[in-house]
């Protein structure tokens, strides 16, 4: 999904300053309930009972905390609130009995919440929350004096939950990247190498792979846990063999290249130091070889009020990722939201000259950037 900076905010949120105390008070009751459903659905996932509705069909409390192996006093809270709540279904007991009513979870729930190959998954969006939670006191620390949360403190919620929002769009790339010639002309070629810097789970290594059987792929990140799950990922999806994963900063490139595309996606605006990495990119490419960015589809400058995507990468921004840029030494703190000139500033003092938006709309939240030499 793109934003026009030109265009009126699409989704715009409902927010005037001069709004009555009534009208922003149910805006507040609004963002709870919200916020209980985004929670129930954290329990729901991690439990597993979404997945036993999906794949065993309904059940009561007690049957779907056998299935799961929970508490049924819990297991029945939880299934009421969902029915109240409009997500799951209520069939009819004869009896009026809590212990024979039966839930089921419809097909659009059902694949938003446990298919994971579908464009619509947003199952792991409550565990990044739910992880920011767990944070709150030293997120507060972090705002009175500057400093951070590492990615390393949001622990595993949040990082498999980061690794499998992106996992079904990243299964789109070679689609989109048909399109656009210097892309499809080095991943097509025999033997071609590319590097994926901050990768993450994987799955943009393992996605290219996959896409292009002639093609070998160099991963990089700085986060150990991140760096087994995708080379755990990568032994699964059968391209280990194509497919290698490095504890390495930016400058990692240098040791292991070169290489003939490099790739950044949705991770530049956490670098601490993101010129330093763009630079290594830009020198590990040989003979301008293309360097691809993907990152945040926010607009060209600050509105206000703004629109639903800039809104939600303002949430990321202030509870993931901008504590976790300014707990690295020397940070530039970029944030969640960067906006396609501070990229641009950014490639230029690597040693780029320009940079050029690819011509790859409607690709969830995120926009891709050409840097060009």
């Amino acid at each position: 999904m793109s934003t026009s900076a030109d265009a009126a905010p699409a989704g715009a949120a409902d927010s005037d300053p001069g709004a009555s105390v009534d009208a922003y008070a149910e805006r507040m009751l609004g963002a709870a309930l919200g916020w209980i459903d985004l929670m129930a659905a954290y329990l729901g996932d991690r439990l597993g009972w979404y997945r036993s509705l999906a794949e065993a069909g309904p059940a009561t409390a007690d049957e779907l905390a056998a299935r799961t192996g929970t508490a049924p006093r819990y297991a029945r809270e939880w299934l009421e609130q969902q029915a109240v709540s409009g997500i799951l279904v209520l069939t009819p007991d004869d009896d009026g009995m809590p212990a024979s009513r039966r839930f089921s979870l419809p097909p659009g729930p059902a694949e938003a919440l446990v298919d994971q190959g579908s464009l619509s998954y947003l199952a792991p969006l409550p565990r990044l929350f739910a992880a920011v939670g767990g944070q709150l006191p030293g997120l507060m620390d972090a705002y009175r004096t500057g400093g951070g949360v590492g990615w390393a403190q949001f622990g595993a919620d949040a990082r498999e939950a980061q690794a499998d929002l992106n996992r079904p769009w990243f299964g789109e790339l070679e689609r989109v990247f048909a399109e656009v010639d210097p892309l499809r002309t080095v991943l097509t070629r025999p033997g071609a190498r590319i590097a994926d810097v901050g990768m993450g789970g994987g799955w943009s290594s393992i996605a290219l792979a996959q896409a292009y059987p002639g093609l070998t792929v160099d991963g990089f990140d700085v986060d150990e846990p991140s760096i087994r799950l995708a080379r755990a990922n990568a032994d699964e999806a059968g391209v280990a063999d194509r497919v290698a994963f490095h504890h390495a900063d930016g400058d990692g490139l240098d040791r292991h290249g070169p290489f003939d595309a490099a790739f950044a996606f949705e991770c530049v605006h956490d670098m601490p130091r993101p010129v330093d990495v763009l630079a290594a990119m830009r020198r590990a490419v040989r003979g301008g070889g293309p360097v691809v960015v993907m990152d945040e589809a926010v607009g060209e400058r600050l509105m206000a009020p703004g629109d639903d995507v800039e809104r939600l990468m303002y949430g990321f921004s202030l509870f993931c990722c901008l504590p976790d840029g300014l707990s690295h030494p020397q940070s530039v703190g970029t944030g969640t939201v960067m906006r396609p000139d501070t990229l641009r500033g950014y490639a230029r003092d690597a040693g780029f000259a320009d940079v050029e938006i690819l011509p790859i709309e409607d690709f969830s939240f995120f926009r891709f950037y050409l840097l060009t030499s």
